[in-house]
């Protein structure tokens, strides 16, 4: 709840005061929630409410989880196969950046694009992405390209639509007046649409850094090679839980670095977006 008060006179003062749980610092709160989950998982697993092969207890979890880091700070084979999969998100991230945002352009700023290119984009994106990591892996092979390409496939169509909206975002009297001064399409595209657009078109992009990682395990899933989505297969068939729980960790550490670096990016370029600085996550 939020109390409101006001304070009487000839200038009244409306102060806003936020709920004590919302004056947690945030890392406080992030702390407390984590100790609630770990104690909730702790007392489920020592109840055996849950057979152990399907949720390991948080000691046993933990306990992988040192292996897995031992193994990757000494250069172990793991170490290996987590820069395989980092390769397989960064190519693939910059490969859906790439095709996105121009074919975001092309949707947003042309009328053949909106009339026939997206009915298309809308089409593949409705279908079952996951479902084509077959084609992929048999057009291209069991190597690293297979699974760049589905995961580039999948965060593609976030970064089209969010930019084709980012164009959008101009006013129509911010048109008029760039139209008025005599500037060109392509200078109203570079120097008022983008601009204007940016905060879309990040958002699209942190939510593609979500996408690419789903695509990039899913391929070294199915596909085999030599990733942690690899590993995490052979972990899975051998029903050693914690290990797949361990990686499952360690890859979302992969996952949030890329997530702030673009966010990193965001408040650095887009910081006069006041709205995004004021509810920005990372």
């Amino acid at each position: 709840m939020t109390d409101v008060s006001t304070t009487e006179g000839a200038d009244t003062i409306w102060v806003e005061r936020d709920a004590f749980i919302d004056r947690i610092p945030r890392w406080l709160a992030m702390t407390i929630l984590f100790v609630i989950v770990v104690a909730i998982w702790d007392f489920v697993t020592r109840m055996g409410w849950v057979s152990p092969i399907i949720l390991p207890s948080p000691r046993e979890t933990l306990d992988d989880l040192i292996f897995v880091g031992h193994n990757l700070i000494t250069g172990d084979y793991m170490l290996g196969a987590l820069w395989t999969t980092t390769l397989t998100v960064i190519y693939g991230f910059l490969i859906a950046a790439a095709i996105g945002f121009s074919l975001g352009v092309l949707v947003g700023e042309t009328k053949f694009g909106e009339r026939a290119v997206m009915p298309y984009l809308v089409a593949i994106d409705t279908m079952p992405k996951i479902a084509f990591a077959p084609l992929f892996i048999a057009w291209l092979g069991f190597d690293i390209s297979s699974k760049v390409a589905l995961a580039a496939f999948i965060a593609t169509f976030a970064i089209v639509v969010a930019t084709a909206a980012g164009l959008y975002a101009a006013s129509e009297s911010e048109r008029m007046l760039f139209k008025s001064m005599g500037a060109s399409r392509f200078q109203t595209l570079i120097r008022l649409k983008l601009p204007t657009g940016l905060p879309y078109i990040f958002t699209g992009l942190k939510i593609a850094s979500v996408g690419v990682m789903a695509g990039a395990i899913t391929g070294e899933f199915l596909g085999g090679g030599k990733g942690f989505g690899a590993l995490i297969r052979q972990a899975a068939s051998q029903m050693n839980t914690p290990r797949v729980f361990a990686l499952i960790l360690y890859l979302s550490l992969l996952g949030l670095a890329l997530y702030f670096t673009i966010a990193w990016a965001q408040r650095r370029l887009v910081f006069w977006n006041k709205a995004e600085r004021l509810g920005a996550i990372g």
